[in-house]
């Protein structure tokens, strides 16, 4: 099966679109957090609450790429490779992003642990 160059362009033009909103979406969240909005005892925000929220997403990214999988290789209607791909992509750029994080703060905890008093 060969792809046609106009299948190609609109899933560039996909990719581009959902990177201009990720690009959109971190800048409003760096910008959006300010000492008011985060509670150090408070149980509406907190940094415990943002890891936990950012490792949901994680996780239902990568449930969302497992379901549109199984739908694929089932052959259901409505189900494109394009779709699947995209998706498994998603997920492990979230996964390798979270994996970062942790690896930071892991480095962080050792560094401060390892500090005289």
């Amino acid at each position: 099966m060969r792809t046609e160059r106009t299948d190609i362009t609109q899933v560039l033009n996909q990719m581009r679109a959902m990177r201009e909103q990720a690009q959109q979406l971190s800048s409003q969240s760096i910008t959006g957090l300010s000492a008011e909005k985060l509670k150090i005892n408070g149980t509406d925000s907190g940094f415990g609450n943002l890891l936990n929220n950012a490792l949901n997403g994680v996780n239902a990214v990568q449930q969302d790429a497992n379901t549109l999988t199984r739908a694929y290789e089932l052959g259901e209607p409505g189900v494109d490779l394009t779709r699947v791909m995209i998706a498994s992509q998603k997920a492990n750029i979230s996964f390798q992003a979270a994996l970062q994080v942790r690896n930071k703060l892991v480095t962080a905890y050792q560094d401060i642990m390892n500090m005289p008093i």
